[in-house]
């Protein structure tokens, strides 16, 4: 399998996490929706670098991703409610 190649200057430090990257998980699931809404209206408007715009869609990936665990838990909670009662 060959090396990959980075094209990134050398000169450039290398790239840290995202402090949302970070703080994700923290979030509550209204406040990853909101993020995540922010996040799609600002690729939308198409104003961004490509590198803005592909850390964004990172940034809206793992926005997504949380709100679903968060989604899921829920539907697990309501299903185990309604098997109880």
């Amino acid at each position: 399998m060959a090396a990959r190649k980075t094209t990134a200057p050398t000169s450039e430090s290398a790239p840290t996490p995202d402090e949302s990257e970070t703080q994700t998980p923290e979030l509550t699931y209204e406040q990853a929706r909101d993020q995540l809404i922010e996040v799609v209206a600002t690729l939308e408007s198409g104003g961004e670098s490509l590198a803005d715009s592909l850390e964004l869609y990172k940034k809206g990936e793992r926005l997504a991703a949380l709100c679903e665990k968060y989604l899921t838990q829920a539907r697990e909670t309501v299903e185990n409610a309604q098997a109880v009662g």
